[in-house]
């Protein structure tokens, strides 16, 4: 075997030009082997494409692929081609002839070199052809924007070969100050990486034409000082300046391109690992030992320089594992090897277990038989690793720790390294910022959220067949969870078998299960639903509401929604899973007929069919989030969550809800769907207010302010009738739902609220009428009195209604004051049917002008007194009664007053006409509800004192 020996130039003894030409040699040698394994592995097709693309940027020709017009930059420095590349040409179109150019034109194409993955073990069938087209730097925009055109069209001639190529032009006299395009490979994240990427193209890069790299002819040991020795090289003409390119050198590498080029591969390693996680971990070896980086391209430069020329000992990717595997020994962390030893088989591909195809080993077999019998693996982890593609749940959650833990141990390194070094990465905060909430989305662990566990690990984890079986909790009193197994096993053999997974609730089971793949449309269920009301068709439909509401794959998350914070994109409500609402009628096969069919209060008992609430939320990040609401407030526990995460800027989740329970299980959806939509309408409108919700004999009074939606129980009508005349400090509105109180007037009386407006409804029975009152705030006020006639109910409570409007008009700011001063007030009567069942509302004159008809004037002044107790004065016709005069007698001294001033002393009610509140304010605004309740109140005292006269 002939040793080749080293070559150490020093520039300071003098440099023989002919060293120079040998160590140009030796890359170029390295090079062409790397050129000859790139070409073997591609198609004859690809392989014309990789032959043409020197000469078809060196040339312009209105018949050959890439040409946009003459003036188009072409010309390839250097480069002369072979019979055989013209030959390809003129197959492609036979006018082409090629014409050798005269005298000493510019050749503004610089360079031409592919980087990645091509020439090394990792080279696969589908690798990407990464070009660099690096050119003059005195182009102007017009010329950059043909070029740049060219290199378009030389893409799809490609593709239409069955090659995918990428050009990326390169001005290398820019690029060594730092400025680039902002994307240089396919999987390149821009500016933050230009010393990595560096590293990357001098050791991964295949040079096809043009000038070579000013780099390769400056030694290892004078990399610091790379540009006083290649200014040397120049000046003294070691080297022509025609025959190379400078990108500049690793004599230093800036300790925020780690942390740029660390969260940038977490980001891949989201979904392509096993790439990501060898390019994290050869970060975390440059970071370990910055300032002074042993680069693998200056390794690489230095087996040059040393003789060592071994195609395997130089391919990129043997090279990077054996210094990770040195890395990794030197700390003693073997599980991390393992892992990165995984990594490289899975990424080369080549299936060792296996016979190779066509009884012929590739050399990419080759290396990886001579690299791998170093990890003493048995034949046992080969066959596992080869049969990646049926990797299934267990398996995949084995490798999924590994890989996690691996992110995260980058993750707190790199965090910890920025700490240190007080590093600034070249990415943006914006981009960090949308880096870190993509890591969250996929790994963070929450509660609800449901654990995707095949980030690119295998393709397909769907099993053939499970069996999901609800357990027993156990002996300590524990609630029954629900299991999901391999196979198709009876309860017996459980005990036997480990599940995949268990859930405490069966659709945090069936989420996981569809999210992960693990069930797919070919997977065979066997069900053991337990004390459940599970049912075979019930799972099937759950299954199919899984499916149409979060269709997988799942799209991309676009940077814009990352910019922003999660919000629901779609949600999924699914009612009563598992529960018939109805069991005791389906245990006795009774089928109840009923004129009342509303599903939050069925039949005459008011029965509400809506017991469980799952809802299935995918928002904007990709997360799916799995909530359950069970309980006497299950329903409003959900619609108050639901309507408080709903977006202020974003358009609103897709709601689909659905049920499949024994028992009107469309009804049922069917009701929840218009409830969840009718109270989202409202709080869409931007009225606010509140929305009054019946469940059985209870009411619920949602309060409808954006992002902080709550609830109120109020047990029955008297509760409800007492909340609802609360002062208000809005408009009061109030947005009935579509069944609350039916059969009762407020069910029609309470959606005709209005601002500013005093409404006055009455119902006339034999006998006795029901007045109900809305103020200018909706709040409510009702009573029942008896009545001679219509006209002798309404007139006194119009007088009294009109001096509230005169006192109120008399403390409102006209200066502050929008619109006009004062309610208006209007009368309405409930008219019924023959069943005193209210039927319509119809508006009603006001009663007539007061000034007709003469009436008995008590006036009421009230005023705070000692402790709690309020202070009375009343005045009957200007004649003043005081508590002051008659103390606790006030009542009964002003009843015989009133008394002795009717004929025949009757003992109909009295009624006050006029009521002041003004020292009652406490610094609030008095609403006619507060001079109601009063005037109640007094009335009462002074007709019980009559009565009792």
């Amino acid at each position: 075997m002939t040793l080749t020996p080293e070559i150490r130039p020093d520039i300071d003894d003098g440099i023989d030009r002919k060293v120079l030409t040998q160590l140009r040699q030796r890359f170029l040698k390295v090079n062409a082997a790397r050129l000859q394994r790139a070409s073997e592995a591609l198609s004859t097709r690809q392989q014309l494409v990789l032959k043409l693309l020197p000469l078809l940027l060196d040339v312009n020709h209105p018949l050959l692929p890439g040409y946009v017009s003459a003036s188009t930059p072409a010309g390839l420095s250097n480069f002369v081609p072979d019979e055989d590349i013209l030959a390809e040409a003129q197959r492609l179109t036979r006018s082409f002839s090629y014409k050798t150019r005269r005298g000493n034109p510019p050749l503004p194409i610089h360079g031409l070199f592919l980087m990645g993955s091509l020439g090394t073990v990792a080279q696969a069938e589908q690798s990407d052809l990464d070009l660099w087209v690096c050119h003059a730097s005195d182009l102007s925009q017009r010329e950059l924007a043909e070029l740049r055109r060219k290199c378009e069209l030389l893409e799809q001639w490609a593709a239409t070969q069955g090659a995918e190529v990428h050009c990326f032009l390169v001005d290398p006299q820019h690029y060594t100050q730092g400025a680039r395009e902002a994307r240089l490979t396919s999987d390149d994240c821009g500016t933050s990486q230009h010393y990595l990427l560096l590293d990357e193209f001098y050791r991964t890069a295949i040079w096809l034409g043009g000038r070579t790299p000013l780099w390769w002819l400056v030694p290892v040991y004078e990399e610091n000082r790379y540009t006083e020795y290649c200014q040397t090289l120049l000046s003294k003409r070691f080297i022509r300046a025609e025959d190379v390119l400078d990108l500049g050198h690793l004599a230093r590498i800036p300790p925020g391109e780690f942390i740029g080029a660390g969260m940038w591969q977490l980001f891949k390693g989201i979904e392509s690992p096993y790439k990501s996680v060898l390019k994290l971990l050869l970060t975390e070896v440059y970071a370990s030992e910055h300032p002074q980086v042993s680069c693998l391209s200056l390794r690489y430069k230095q087996a040059i320089y040393a003789g060592r020329l071994d195609m395997e000992d130089l391919d990129p990717y043997v090279m990077l594992y054996r210094r990770l595997e040195e890395y990794l020994k030197a700390r003693g962390e073997t599980e991390r090897l393992e892992l990165i030893r995984r990594c490289l088989y899975l990424k080369v591909g080549k299936k060792l277990s296996r016979p190779p195809r066509q009884g012929h080993k590739s050399w990419q077999r080759k290396v990886m038989e001579r690299v791998s019998a170093q990890w003493k693996w048995d034949n046992r982890a080969f066959a596992q690793l080869d049969s990646r593609s049926q990797w299934k749940v267990r398996q995949v959650l084995l490798e999924r720790r590994a890989l996690v833990n691996e992110l995260t141990h980058s993750y707190r390194f790199l965090s910890q390294f920025a700490r240190l070094q007080h590093a600034a990465s070249g990415i943006n905060p914006r981009d960090m910022g949308i880096l870190g909430r993509r890591l969250y989305a996929a790994f963070e662990r929450k509660a609800g959220k449901v654990e995707f566990i095949n980030p690119g690990i295998a393709p397909d984890m769907a099993e053939d067949i499970l069996t999901l079986a609800q357990l027993p909790g156990g002996d300590a009193g524990k609630p029954p969870f629900w299991a999901l197994y391999g196979g198709n096993l009876s309860l017996q053999e459980m005990a036997d078998f480990a599940p995949l997974r268990r859930a405490r609730d069966l659709m945090d089971l069936l989420a996981w299960s569809h999210r992960n793949g693990v069930v797919d449309a070919t997977t065979r269920l066997s069900l053991q639903p337990g004390t459940s009301d599970l049912s075979e068709f019930e799972l099937q439909n759950l299954l199919g509401s899984l499916q149409q509401a979060v269709p997988l794959p799942l799209n991309e998350v676009p940077e814009s929604a990352l910019l922003r914070s999660a919000v629901p994109s779609q949600v999924l409500l699914l009612v009563n899973v598992g529960i018939d609402p109805l069991r005791q009628h389906s245990q006795m096969n009774v089928h109840m007929t009923t004129e009342r069919t509303d599903s939050l209060g069925y039949s005459g008992v008011r029965d509400n069919l809506v017991l469980t609430l799952d809802q299935i939320t995918l928002n904007s990040w990709n997360e799916l989030l799995v909530s359950r609401y069970s309980g006497p407030h299950a329903l409003l526990d959900c619609l108050r969550e639901f309507l408080n995460t709903l977006p202020t800027d974003a358009p609103p989740p897709r709601l689909l809800v659905r049920c499949f329970c024994r028992n009107r299980a469309a009804a049922i959806a069917q009701r929840v769907e218009d409830l969840f939509r009718d109270a989202h309408a409202q709080l869409a409108s931007g009225k606010g207010g509140r929305y009054l919700l019946q469940v059985r004999q209870h009411f619920h009074l949602l309060h409808l302010v954006p992002g902080s939606v709550s609830h109120r129980v109020i047990e029955g009508l008297p509760a409800l009738v007492e909340h609802l005349g609360d002062t208000q400090d809005d408009s009061g509105f109030l947005q009935l739902d579509r069944h609350a109180l039916e059969g009762d007037d407020l069910a029609m009386i309470l959606p005709l609220g209005r601002a500013n407006t005093v409404q006055v409804f009455y119902r006339l029975d034999e006998g006795s009428a029901e007045i109900t009152i809305l103020d200018e705030r909706n709040a409510l006020w009702r009573r029942r009195q008896e009545y001679d006639t219509e006209e002798g109910l309404l007139l006194p409570l119009q007088r009294f209604l009109q001096s509230v409007q005169y006192r109120r008009n008399a403390v409102i700011s006209l200066l502050e004051s929008q619109g006009p001063v004062g309610a208006d007030i209007l009368f309405y009567e409930v008219v019924t049917n023959g069943h005193q069942r209210a039927q319509r509302i119809e508006r009603r004159n006001t009663p007539q002008p007061l000034e007709a008809l003469p009436f008995y004037n008590v006036q009421a002044i009230v005023e705070p007194g000692e402790g709690q107790r309020a202070r009375t004065t009343l005045f009957c016709n200007h004649r003043e009664f005081s508590e002051l005069e008659f103390g606790n007698e006030l009542f009964q001294a002003v009843a015989r007053h009133i008394l002795d001033r009717r004929r025949g002393q009757e003992r109909y009610p009295c009624y006050i006409t006029d009521l002041d509140l003004s020292a009652m304010r406490e610094g609030g605004e008095l609403q006619t509800v507060h001079f109601l309740r009063y005037k109640q109140s007094l009335e009462q005292a002074l007709n019980r004192a009559l009565a009792e006269a």
